[in-house]
């Protein structure tokens, strides 16, 4: 095992936070609100609470695949580079969004907002993958 590239970790993190700035700002943002209504979200904390708690969560999902990269190996990364793509895609695809999606079903969330959502964790992961694969082209 490699050591964990803490720097890509932490600009991953905030990769992905773009991400999320941009999806359910300009893209998506007025749709959203459109299937939540005005109180839908309930009571609303700080906008600045709600960025550094995704921020804190999205950190994490970045370190645990910074850490898998590291069990990976440069050599295989460097052989191999779709790996960036195929793991973080996958582990979008396969584990967050699945269990989103039953999460979603039980609590009657509709298929739109649904699909909202998952896209976006589909592209926050990838856009990890993307800053692991750039990280380790650099380094």
């Amino acid at each position: 095992m490699g050591p964990v590239n803490w720097l890509a970790v932490l600009i991953a993190a905030l990769c992905a936070l773009a991400v999320s700035s941009v999806w359910y700002g300009p893209l998506y943002g007025r749709a959203r609100m459109e299937e939540l209504g005005p109180g839908g979200l309930g009571h609303r904390a700080a906008p600045w609470r709600t960025l550094a708690l995704t921020f804190v969560l999205l950190l994490l999902s970045s370190a645990m695949i910074g850490h898998m990269f590291a069990r990976v190996g440069a050599a295989t990364l460097a052989a191999k580079p779709w790996l960036y793509f195929m793991m973080t895609g996958g582990l979008a695809a396969a584990f967050v969004i699945p269990a989103m999606g039953i999460n979603y079903r039980n609590l009657r969330i509709s298929l739109r907002l649904a699909l909202i959502d998952a896209g976006f964790w589909l592209v926050a992961y990838l856009s990890i993958g993307l800053t692991f694969f750039v990280a380790g082209r650099l380094g």
